[in-house]
């Protein structure tokens, strides 16, 4: 079961992922999140299917944060890329996509992410919040 939605900044991001922490059983396959200029689209793969409460569950708090994503061919190509065991880095370079964390569900990735693009750029967009 896929779940791919986008997320307006890293709070609502951060969100999904501790809400994913506290699943029960811990059902999550990987965790795909994806910065982009105006927003974060996140990809949640479960090992197996939800029951139909779970799944209707799961998609009202996706859906609260964000709204349900239909991505270019250029993101469906680097999210296929990922799921079919390539590198991070190798699917940025190839795809120009900022892949922030692909695995288990981590908030360090997506906080050292957003701590270093702020450090950067000296003040903190509001995707970044």
């Amino acid at each position: 079961m896929d779940y791919l939605y986008f997320l307006a900044n890293a709070s609502l991001t951060l969100r999904v992922v501790e809400f994913l922490h506290s699943m029960p059983q811990k059902p999550v396959k990987f965790i795909t999140v994806i910065h982009q200029i105006d927003g974060w689209v996140v990809k949640v793969k479960m090992h197996k299917h939800l029951s139909p409460q779970q799944d209707g569950d799961f998609r009202a708090f996706l859906n609260e944060l964000g709204i349900s994503y239909e991505p270019t061919i250029r993101l469906q190509m680097a999210l296929w890329s990922l799921e079919t065991g390539q590198s991070p880095i190798d699917v940025m370079r190839r795809y120009q996509v900022a892949v922030v964390s692909h695995g288990s569900p981590d908030r360090s990735d997506i906080e050292a992410f957003r701590l270093q693009f702020t450090r950067g750029l000296g003040y903190c967009p509001e995707t970044l919040a």
